[in-house]
């Protein structure tokens, strides 16, 4: 399964992959046809791979957690200051995405929409500590039955394409696609300090079924 976030790439590279291979047909010199086949297909591969969208599994009991919105690797987890939707004390976990994990973002948590902002901005490493605040990025912020939840898609170094169907106002549901950043990323989750975290620096967290935070009243 494919996502449909990706249609539009999978069809300029088959394209340009069909082409390439076209041309090596009728070309003699043996190394320069294998180049002109071998290359273009692996990176077709490559391509495929990218845009895999498989289906994944909310755990029960979802209405006390928040859920990984990426998949990939806890950078880190740490106490914050949130003065942009949280406004307090808060808990931030870190989720750094490579070429190689899948790039459909999920919702973290049930709500409603509340914030959403977009900025553009430059392109440093995404694990850098100040991606969260120079990088292009999109901002969203959920009122759920257990308060505020934000979260932002990072543009990374090789990143440069956030995609977001999410509106001011939705109604969304845990585990949802909901966009993706294409070619490797970096997603932040903020939350009240009330959460408690169930996942530590080094994890690897899978999107729509990873528990992040959970909430204990």
């Amino acid at each position: 399964m494919f996502t449909k976030y990706g249609y539009l790439t999978l069809g300029i590279v088959s394209v340009i992959t069909f082409s390439f291979i076209s041309i090596g047909f009728f070309i003699n010199n043996s190394l320069l046809k294998s180049v002109l086949i071998v290359i273009p297909v692996a990176f077709l591969l490559f391509t495929l791979y990218f845009f895999r969208d498989p289906d994944r599994k909310v755990p029960s009991g979802n209405g006390n957690i928040i859920l990984s919105p990426a998949d990939g690797r806890v950078m880190f987890v740490k106490e914050v200051y949130d003065n942009k939707y949280i406004a307090g004390k808060a808990k931030q976990v870190s989720i750094f995405m490579s070429p190689l994990n899948v790039h459909v973002n999920r919702i973290p948590i049930s709500g409603k929409v509340d914030y959403l902002q977009y900025h553009k901005g430059e392109y440093v490493a995404a694990f850098e500590d100040k991606a969260s605040e120079k990088n292009e990025r999109a901002e969203f912020g959920i009122m759920s039955k257990h308060g505020k939840v934000f979260f932002t898609q990072v543009a990374g170094f090789i990143a440069r394409r956030i995609i977001y169907e999410i509106k001011l106002g939705d109604s969304v549901n845990i585990g949802d696609r909901f966009g993706m950043i294409k070619f490797g990323s970096r997603v932040d989750v903020v939350v009240p300090y009330n959460w408690h975290e169930k996942t530590k620096a080094g994890d690897n967290v899978t999107a729509g079924e990873s528990i992040l935070f959970e909430y204990a009243d």
